[in-house]
């Protein structure tokens, strides 16, 4: 398939998600790769922060497919109203959407953020193909300005976000993101509880982490999944140094 028609397929979350998007690796999977790969390909138990980051960055970007979620006036989700509408699905509550909500107007009120999210020309959840260490990744990037790519994120507590970056693998997608547009990239952060905003650069160090990140992390997949694996992952043992 030719790149153009496969970036248009993937601008589909349908297909971004789906079985093909599933031919490429991408960003989340890194941690996986590199944590358990016996979890490789297995469905993702984000749960719940994973669907309130998807509701924010549509809200922000996207707000014509809010109709997409279903919110439940519920307490909790232990309550007989929430378990009556919900099915197997995960669902909002109204309070966390409410919560959420303040943090979106912020940011989209805040002068300096919202010159630049909704600058002239700029392009929303844009996604590229390329190969990296002789595997084809995937990837589909928040915001796309004239000169750099933009992430938005929420954090439960700004001060340990650089923390965060480690252990979320922001760096290998600022590296990522970074080589597929050959654009600067930076995070435009807000704390959920006070609303605080920050603005993250990323250092060379930052970027060079995140590669030795993608690199060891195809050595894990062409090891055990690739055309020409060497080992049966079931019987991968990980070995520490203590």
């Amino acid at each position: 398939m030719k790149l153009q028609d496969a970036l248009k397929k993937l601008k589909d979350d349908n297909h971004y998600y789906g079985r093909f998007g599933s031919h490429y690796l991408s960003n989340s999977n890194i941690g996986t790769l590199l944590a358990n790969p016996k979890d490789f390909g297995k469905p993702s138990d984000a749960g719940l922060p994973l669907l309130l980051g998807r509701y924010f960055h549509v809200a922000m970007l996207e707000p014509e497919k809010l109709s997409e979620f279903k919110i439940v006036d519920a307490s909790t989700r232990n309550t007989k109203v929430y378990r009556e509408q919900s099915g197997e699905d995960m669902l909002l509550l109204r309070k966390e959407v409410d919560q959420l909500n303040v943090a979106i107007d912020e940011m989209k009120n805040n002068e300096e953020f919202s010159s630049e999210i909704y600058s002239e020309g700029t392009e929303y959840e844009v996604p590229m193909i390329m190969d990296f260490f002789g595997v084809d990744f995937k990837g589909k990037a928040d915001i796309v300005t004239n000169d750099k790519i933009i992430d938005i994120k929420t954090t439960s507590n700004i001060n340990k976000f650089r923390s965060s970056a480690y252990a979320y693998n922001y760096d290998s997608q600022a590296f990522i993101y970074t080589s597929m547009f050959g654009k600067s990239f930076e995070f435009f952060v807000i704390d959920k509880g006070t609303c605080q905003m920050k603005r993250f650069t990323c250092s060379e160090e930052f970027l060079e982490r995140g590669m030795e990140k993608v690199q060891r992390a195809v050595e894990v997949w062409k090891r055990f999944f690739g055309p020409d694996a060497t080992e049966d992952v079931s019987k991968y043992i990980k070995t520490e140094v203590l």
